[in-house]
């Protein structure tokens, strides 16, 4: 199953010289919120870039019929900004989720049943 995450999710750097620790860090990260929230990522990518100082941590994520999301952090270390970037996207998901089994059992945009006239 391993070989189907790797081909699934990319992760790239510019300017910036990243582990293979961190690399298999955002896999893992990436892999885990698709099957919390909608079972199977069908793409992902991870992107570190340099901006100053700081680094900057982009994250591409798609899940089934759920369109394309994307989060991007920027922090002094590049673990701190992939959890933050990560945090944001699991924010996105889990308010997709809602508002597909809102959809789904006949309620409005704001939880309450729709009343017909």
């Amino acid at each position: 199953m391993e070989v189907a995450i790797d081909k699934a999710i990319t992760v790239g750097s510019s300017n910036v010289e990243i582990g293979e620790a961190l690399a298999e860090r955002a896999r893992s990260a990436l892999s885990d919120l698709a099957s919390r929230y909608f079972g199977r990522i069908t793409t992902g990518s991870v992107h570190f870039g340099r901006e100053g100082i700081d680094f900057r941590c982009s994250v591409n994520m798609q899940c089934g019929g759920v369109p394309m999301m994307s989060a991007e952090a920027s922090h002094k270390d590049p673990h701190v900004a992939l959890t933050v970037a990560i945090d944001k996207l699991g924010k996105q998901l889990r308010r997709a989720k809602r508002g597909l089994r809102d959809e789904k059992s006949g309620h409005g945009a704001k939880g309450m049943p729709e009343v017909s006239r």
